[in-house]
């Protein structure tokens, strides 16, 4: 018997062994912590500690890995790791189909290739998300239509989506911001009535559940990322998901170069684009070996967060990200909140991003308004776009853009902490709000330095 045969078979029988958090009343050092002078005027850390690093590794990678390369069998078309992978992923996910690709982007790529997504095309996404939701868009011709946040989940607003819809949209594509599922039943329902492909992008939402069911199963099709910092990591990889036989057959046949088979051949193939957007042995061997823990960090995630917010949501101005009503599952790759510095004397969000930092709290202000930003406004000037759609309609592109809400979270409210954090102890919850603390009461101390 193989030890690939014994990872698979650990991975699908996977159980929790304990979540590593601490039991019992909050640490009885908190409120000394919280009544301390803030680290940045010069007193003691919150966070005396470091959180958990990221990536998670042992000996099961490394045996895995020197296992696919005494094989000599290093690509998927020679080898059976990533079919192995794509069996499990599938299961985990209790979905019909997956396929592994070479990022998250390629996932996306994938996607839009397999439904002949091009030039006069529309596909709405939210305005709030990394680049590469808009690039797969782009790389296509087709439009990418920003739609404006809901302020409150800081994911793609399913009202104003339905808005943004004209005849020549062909998908929806909304993500699921932080691991966070957005309002799955209006946008299933917003794609049914208008006969719109649903696609998930959940590159950032591995074992997120909506009802019960985990994310990647709603739309005609899911992408998922591998990429190194995202909750299930192999450096650079990602995955298809879906519950359409046909689709993932078309998907397997755009990622393979337009041939549908195992392997490569002299031959030109079917459809008419294809590309090679293939996932190595190498790095399905790292996703198998990665996938013996990734139910329990999820669950410690989980975990840890529902404290953190409960312990957030008594610091007046601390408000952390809506989760929608049928959210059973936060992925948490990200942990967001929104800042109000009427709450922090006025203390700008900068200056309290800073304090936080000086408090051993890593953090950021996140995603910013893209539809403003150079790389995306050259678009309406771009001499292909111009050849395509003319000026006119790009002017109108440009107009159709604005987005407020996002405009107010990104310019002072969005603030992000990371996964990894999450993977820590109750006690770093406290101290993470032990910090908030601190910067609130000396707020106005600080605001003048």
């Amino acid at each position: 018997m193989s030890s690939t045969f014994n990872r698979r078979k650990f991975i699908s029988n996977v159980t929790i062994v304990g979540t590593g958090l601490a039991i019992g009343a909050p640490h009885i050092a908190s409120a000394r912590r919280a009544d301390a002078k803030p680290a940045i005027l010069g007193g003691p850390k919150a966070h005396t500690g470091s959180f958990p690093s990221w990536p998670v590794e042992n000996t099961i990678e490394e045996k895995g890995l020197t296992e696919v390369l005494q094989t000599k069998k290093w690509g998927r078309l020679d080898g059976n790791t990533v079919a192995a992978f794509e069996t499990e992923y599938s299961k985990l996910f209790g979905v019909k189909h997956s396929l592994g690709v070479s990022s998250g982007t390629s996932a996306l790529t994938t996607i839009l290739g397999a439904l002949d997504i091009g030039p006069g095309d529309e596909v709405a996404i939210p305005v709030y998300t990394f680049v590469a939701t808009y690039n797969v868009v782009v790389l296509n011709y087709a439009l990418p239509i920003l739609v404006d946040t809901d302020i409150e989940s800081f994911q793609m607003d399913a009202a104003k989506t339905k808005a943004a819809i004209t005849p020549q949209t062909k998908v929806i594509m909304p993500v699921h911001i932080g691991g966070s599922p957005v309002d799955l039943d209006a946008f299933t329902t917003l794609a049914k009535q208008h006969h719109i492909p649903l696609v998930e992008d959940a590159c950032q939402a591995h074992l997120a559940e909506w009802k019960g069911v985990k994310v990647g199963n709603y739309g005609l099709a899911g992408a998922f990322s591998f990429q190194s910092s995202k909750n299930l990591n192999c450096a650079e990889g990602g995955a298809v998901t879906t519950n359409d036989e046909a689709f993932i057959k078309n998907c397997y046949t755009f990622h393979n170069q337009g041939q549908g088979g195992r392997s490569t051949s002299f031959s030109t193939g079917v459809g008419t684009r294809g590309t090679n957007l293939r996932l190595t042995e190498f790095q399905g061997s790292l996703l198998l070996s990665q996938m013996t823990r990734v139910v329990e960090q999820s669950n410690r995630r989980w975990e840890n967060a529902q404290y953190l917010s409960g312990l957030l949501k008594k610091i007046p101005g601390i408000t952390p990200a809506k989760l929608y009503p049928g959210t059973t599952r936060s992925a948490y790759h990200l942990y967001m909140f929104r800042y109000d510095k009427n709450h922090f004397a006025g203390l700008s969000r900068e200056q309290f991003l800073k304090a936080l930092s000086a408090e051993g709290v890593p953090n950021s202000a996140g995603y910013g308004q893209m539809n403003k930003s150079d790389y995306v406004t050259a678009l309406a000037t771009n001499k292909h776009y111009l050849k395509i759609y003319g000026e006119k309609t790009m002017q109108h592109w440009l107009e159709r853009n604005q987005c407020p809400q996002n405009d107010l979270l990104t310019a002072q409210q969005s603030v992000w902490l990371f996964q990894n954090m999450l993977l820590g102890t109750k006690n770093d919850m406290e101290q993470i709000a032990d910090a908030m603390r601190k910067i609130q009461k000396h707020a106005a101390e600080i605001a003048k330095r």
